[in-house]
């Protein structure tokens, strides 16, 4: 049996289609909000060398003789909480993105295309959706792991996998990865105006809050651009909006483990600013396209209830672009040029 799979029918006359397919990316969800689902979701997640990066002998060690033990029961709680009847919001949402860019595309005149959605961790997987586009008979493949700021233990991981999967075909695809849009006008314009109709429904906060997923310190240290392209990713939309620098602050969410990660923390932050004398905030996390555990749980409903318990009396979530339409139209701005 060769080590290399292809699809063999008609290679030379029906494989040539000049059609292009679009796989849409996000991190992923548990098949259900259950222990046992959260622990094969939470092995996969935890096994990825770039998310933890020390000795892999302690890592496993530690994984599988204490975190995977513990931390199921926990987690499927959380998710439970957001769950809906569509199942997890965060791949409900990015197949609802992936149906309305197909439509977009199609509408734009891009008849020769195909989008097809996956997750790095769980289902539906990258192996399974590049498996669709090549059965569709599809050999140019662009990439979007919907991440706008590039790090290693996201968009990183997403090219690792994709790598993992092509290295068994036979026939490898023309590839177009993209790593990154977060300073793309069409995704600040998108922001700019979540921020815009949510000031115009309930006026202007003492702080506007940008709070970007966490990672550890010692990422950036070692290279990682991540933390530059949130704060730049702020500053375009605090530019874009023309709101006053004192207004706005960037922190961080989403800690695990002991290590220093960057700072300021979202927690901290909110714990502390009403003795500031701020007691009127809105949040909104623009390294997150999609609503998602983080957001839903950690942003609306964890991070509120810290604000309000150290003396914050008002505080919004911006929700995330999910698939607004102007959001969509971004979406189809960084891939038009592949096209």
């Amino acid at each position: 049996m060769s080590r290399f799979s292809a699809v063999t029918d008609n290679p030379h006359d029906g494989r040539f289609n000049q059609k292009t397919g679009i796989l849409l990316t996000n991190l992923g969800s548990p098949d259900a909000p259950t222990a046992a689902a959260l622990r094969i979701y939470l092995r996969e997640f935890l096994s990825d060398p770039r998310i933890v990066e020390i000795p892999r002998l302690v890592w496993m060690i530690i994984l599988h003789g204490i975190i995977l033990r513990v931390r199921p029961k926990r987690s499927a709680k959380l998710y439970e909480s957001i769950w809906t009847e569509n199942g997890s919001p965060l791949t409900h949402i990015t197949r609802q993105q992936s149906i309305k860019l197909n439509t977009l595309l199609k509408e734009q005149g891009y008849t020769n295309t195909e989008v097809v959605m996956a997750m790095r961790y769980g289902n539906p997987s990258i192996e399974a959706g590049l498996e669709e586009l090549r059965d569709k008979g599809l050999t140019r493949i662009i990439i979007l792991p919907m991440y706008p700021q590039y790090s290693s233990p996201t968009t990183g991981s997403t090219f690792d996998a994709v790598s993992s999967v092509l290295r068994k075909w036979r026939w490898v695809p023309e590839l177009h990865f993209i790593n990154g849009y977060h300073k793309n006008t069409r995704y600040i314009e998108s922001l700019a105006n979540s921020i815009s109709e949510d000031l115009e429904t309930n006026g202007m906060p003492q702080k506007i809050v940008f709070s970007y997923h966490g990672m550890p310190k010692l990422f950036l240290e070692r290279g990682d651009p991540y933390h530059c392209l949130c704060l730049q990713t702020t500053r375009l939309v605090v530019e874009k909006l023309g709101l006053d620098k004192d207004k706005v602050i960037s922190t961080f969410q989403s800690r695990f483990g002991k290590a220093e990660w960057l700072k300021p923390y979202t927690d901290a932050t909110l714990a502390a600013l009403p003795d500031e004398g701020i007691t009127d905030v809105a949040i909104i996390s623009p390294a997150f396209s999609a609503d998602c555990l983080e957001t839903l749980e950690e942003l609306e409903g964890e991070n509120r209830e810290i604000f309000e318990n150290a003396g914050g009396e008002k505080y919004r979530y911006i929700a995330a672009l999910n698939d607004r339409d102007d959001h969509i139209e971004a979406v189809f701005d960084v891939i038009k040029p592949m096209l």
